[in-house]
């Protein structure tokens, strides 16, 4: 195992149930669980992942944080120091939309150089199915332009658009000059020889 420090600290925020872990799980491991419930979040999970970008390698650490809100108090210890931030709504449920606003609020509050992107998940249950659709797209690119956020549609079943919003994120942080020097401080184990490994902190 050996020591890699992370370079860009990213946390996923949103209510519970909101396609957080799956999204995660899709990116780091590639897999979807299905029908299979997951069990909650409690407090926070982190996973991390080397990205190759058009600069140069980084090491993303993502932290997936619980939903429910009586855990909102415990995020803010997993958010802090993050310089991306993926506040999570599922696209068939207007009250997680909704409660975005109380998500960007804590951002724009405790993290102002954190940089936002939006993240509509289980775009596979609207794809062909309009009627199941509560969050409309243009809704949330005005907030998005409100907030001066990113706005990007997901499917953690399909694998729509997940590599693509991590991408994107990698790139904007090397892109952006002010994070040049920015190293979280912890050292973290990773094995460069296996897939990363995805832990919950219970």
């Amino acid at each position: 195992m050996a020591g890699s420090r992370v370079d860009l600290k990213v946390v996923l925020l949103g209510k519970e149930f909101g396609g957080k872990t799956s999204l995660v799980e899709r990116y780091l491991h590639d897999r979807f669980h299905g029908d299979v419930p997951y069990q909650n979040t409690i407090g926070a999970a982190f996973g991390a992942k080397k990205v190759e970008t058009s600069r140069k390698t980084i090491t993303m650490g993502i932290w997936d944080t619980a939903g429910s809100e009586r855990y909102e108090a415990m995020s803010r210890i997993y958010y802090r120091g993050a310089r991306a931030a993926i506040v999570c709504y599922d696209l068939t449920d207007i009250s997680s939309f909704e409660r975005t606003r109380f998500w960007v609020q804590e951002l724009k509050t405790n993290e102002e150089h954190c940089k936002i992107y939006l993240c509509g998940t289980k775009f596979d249950l609207v794809e062909n199915n309009k009627r199941a659709r509560q969050v409309d797209y243009h809704m949330t690119t005005d907030f998005a332009d409100e907030i001066h956020a990113e706005v990007i549609e997901t499917s953690s079943k399909t694998g729509y658009h997940i590599k693509d919003l991590f991408q994107k994120i990698a790139e904007d942080f090397v892109d952006d000059p002010s994070n040049l020097e920015i190293r979280e401080p912890n050292t973290l184990n990773l094995d460069e020889k296996h897939s990363p490994k995805f832990f919950c902190c219970r």
